[in-house]
């Protein structure tokens, strides 16, 4: 991993390839709960975040930040985000 000195090299298109030190620290201590953190798919979004509410006979309700669900996939602590070796990921889609 590229330290934040390292990343000036990229200029102002370093916030978008690494998060900071200091934001890397808070996701890394940000509550997480692999079991209800999930992406569900968005017609306009692509993917948008949701939370598992209940699973009943193999039925999923998921609260969205907005959408229909019909699709559902496993999210990646937010730890991951940017991350540069996507070997690491727990999740890939």
């Amino acid at each position: 991993m590229s330290s934040d000195a390292e990343m000036a090299i990229f200029g102002e298109a370093a916030p978008y390839l690494r998060k900071s030190e200091k934001e890397r620290i808070a996701a890394q201590n940000k509550p997480f709960d692999a079991k209800t953190s999930v992406f569900v798919v968005h017609a306009k979004e692509s993917f948008v975040k949701g939370t598992v509410t209940s699973r009943e006979s193999g039925k999923v309700t998921v609260k969205t930040e907005g959408g229909e669900v019909n699709q559902v996939f496993s999210m990646n602590p937010p730890k991951y985000d940017k991350i540069e070796d996507m070997a690491m990921m727990t999740h890939l889609h």
